[in-house]
């Protein structure tokens, strides 16, 4: 009863196994503990300036979550896309409901000021 599965079970314990293995191997090939010079900030070949505790205005997340919806937006819209004539009507329906939502949110937004950089 479980035949077809064992496949599976056997690439689950294959990824499973390479994982602690690699884990396991990083710790016994690295070379020592952490120094002062392992430890600084780095990041894009240059050390940061400034502070790393520096708050961030609420309009770069609001800006990051429209970003999210309507890359979500494209996720969904792209399979519907290339299934379009076998929907049907009913599915150019659901997606211009979709689409329609999502519209009147971006036109909140807008009207609220969410997309504005003052």
């Amino acid at each position: 009863m479980l035949q077809p599965y064992i496949p599976v079970l056997i690439l689950l314990a294959l990824s499973a196994a390479q994982a602690v293995g690699m884990v396991v191997l990083s710790q016994v090939l690295s070379p020592g503990g952490a120094t002062k010079s392992k430890s600084t900030p780095y990041e894009s070949g240059m050390t940061p300036l400034g502070s790393t505790r520096e708050r961030f205005s609420v309009k770069f997340y609001v800006v990051a979550i429209l970003f999210i919806v309507f890359d979500v937006e494209t996720v969904f819209l792209l399979p519907w896309a290339v299934q379009a004539r076998a929907l049907g009507w009913g599915g150019f329906a659901a997606v211009g409901i979709f689409v329609f939502i999502l519209t009147v949110g971006l036109i909140y937004e807008w009207k609220k000021g969410a997309l504005e950089w003052d």
